[in-house]
Formats: C-alpha cells, structure tokens, sequence
C-alpha cells in the first residue's frame, strides 16, 4: 500500500473535530512528548501496512496547524489508535471489494483532485505574497490605523448603565452622573491630580486602582464614542464627557504613538496575500476550457 493511499484514507482525521468520529483527543491519561526516533524506524503495523516515524510525521503535518501540537505531544497514541482503526476499516473495505464500486471511485478520485489543488493553492500562496513596495505602500497609506493611544480615564455610571454598581456607591441617575463628571472635571483643571481623583471617584475598579490608565489602547479595541474622543486628544488634553454604555467617562491623553512597519508587516501581508492568490487562481481558470451549464447551476439572485 502506498503512502499516498494511507494520507488519503487518513484525511478524515483533520476533519474529526466536526465528525466527531474517531476523536483525536480520547479519555485516559496524556501521552509524554514524542520520543526521538529514526525516522526509517516502524511505528504501526497493520497487516500488510508498515508506517514509520518518517510516515507518521508527515501524516501530522497534513492534519490543521491547531491540532499538529496535540497530535505530536499529549494527544500521540489517541491518533496512533485513530491510525490504526482507519487502516484496519480500509482493510476490511478491500476484502469486501468496496474499493472496487463505481461511487466510491469516482469520489476518491474527486478527494484526490480535491488534495491536488489544495496543495496546489498553497504553491500559489507561497509563490504570490505581496513585495515590499506594495507592504510599505499599504503602510503608509493607513498608518492612522496603526496608531495606539495611551490613555487614563475617569469612569462615572449611573443607572442601568452596563458597568457594576460598586459598594458603598450611590446609583446616580443620569443627570446626577453627568453634573458629577463635569464638577470631576473642573477639579482636575483646578490643580487637582487626575491619577488621585481617578484612584477615589471612578467606577471602573480595575484602572481606577491604577490613577485611570488604560495602557496602548489601538483603533477598535473600545467602545466607538471613546475611541473617537481618546484619538480627538492631543497628548495631555482631557476630553469633555463622553458618555457609552457604561457611562460618562473623562478621558486624558498621554500620549500617542504608531506602531512600526515591523511590527505590523504580518498583519499587512495577511491582507494584501489572499487577494493576489485569488487573482493567480482566477487567471488559471481563464487560462482552462470551462463549461457549466446555467441551467442547471443558475447564478444566484441579486442580494436585496
């Protein structure tokens, strides 16, 4: 039997997590990392069917990057069991001739084209990722998206805003909360520390224990009318109240800062890679004679 043939009967295992059929992860106690081992060295054997630690191996890198860890580590002998109850249902399936039915060979060669161009878009991907005029490009032209604020802030609630009620505090109504931020405010233009009065007024417990800091705080990690006041700031200001779900905040501006090219030139090549894939897809298709019939697969209808 062929390696190829024993990945393809194995291909169902990347898919057990939906199929719940032979699960990779099995009660009982955890398997120790993978010893070291020959790679020539047999590891399974079925009948006829001798696997290696070389064959097993790259069985593991054909399972989804999420799994190959497990697989490799605490989870080995559960697939090392799953391995072997595919090898011994195939084995039995060939006795009963079943690889001989028309059905089943039409779709094992579908699942084979299927394998084919997965590993083929994958050359595609490798051989199409963007250059680094176009990263920088990219960079430059949205580097407001890269921009990070570093902010305090005063939290004040009132009734059935989302942030908790903490104790020994009155449950202001909204009016009584506003008037209490705005005199907060004036405190704070007056000489008063904003870190202190955050430290005894806000109510938001985690950064008020903090004088109010919040720490880097990036473009759609908070709540839209906090972001758009934080980034309206200028390093040092403090906004007029601003009132979210969970209240009226003032906010103060530290500083700002960009992260660098560096630092985001993954996140850039994960948007800008895809598109060029599809593209060198879409061209390879035009490239091929093409037939469908619209009767049969009419295009689908117009979004309303």
């Amino acid at each position: 039997m062929t390696f190829l043939r024993i990945i393809g009967l194995l291909a169902p295992l990347a898919c057990l997590q939906a199929q719940q059929t032979f699960p990779l992860s099995l009660p009982g106690q955890a398997s120790a990392a993978a010893p070291t081992t020959p790679p020539d060295k047999v590891v399974i054997a079925v009948d006829d069917v001798k696997l290696t630690a070389g064959d097993f191996e790259r069985i593991v890198n054909s399972l989804p990057a999420q799994l190959q860890a497990q697989a490799r580590g605490p989870n080995r002998s559960s697939v090392a069991n799953n391995i072997v109850q595919m090898l011994v249902l195939a084995g039995e399936a060939r006795r009963e001739k079943m690889d001989q039915d028309p059905d089943f060979q039409f779709l094992a060669k579908f699942q084979t084209d299927n394998m084919l161009a997965t590993h083929m878009a994958g050359v595609l991907s490798k051989n199409n990722k963007p250059d680094d005029a176009a990263l920088h490009k990219y960079y430059d032209d949205h580097k407001a998206d890269y921009e990070q604020a570093r902010v305090s802030h005063i939290l004040v609630r009132f009734q059935g805003s989302q942030a908790p009620l903490r104790d020994g505090k009155k449950d202001l109504t909204e009016a009584e909360a506003l008037a209490k931020v705005q005199d907060l405010r004036k405190r704070i233009e007056g000489g008063e520390d904003f870190a202190s009065v955050a430290k005894a007024e806000s109510d938001d417990a985690a950064s008020g224990a903090k004088g109010g800091d919040l720490g880097l705080v990036a473009h759609g990690q908070t709540v839209a009318a906090f972001e758009e006041a934080a980034f309206a700031l200028k390093p040092g200001e403090i906004s007029e109240p601003v009132k979210t779900q969970f209240g009226y905040h003032l906010i103060k501006l530290v500083s700002m800062e960009t992260k660098t090219f560096d630092q985001v030139r993954p996140e850039i090549e994960t948007k800008l890679g895809p598109p060029l894939v599809e593209k060198a897809i879409s061209d390879l298709v035009k490239k091929s004679s093409v037939t469908v019939d619209t009767a049969y697969f009419p295009p689908p209808e117009p979004a309303k």
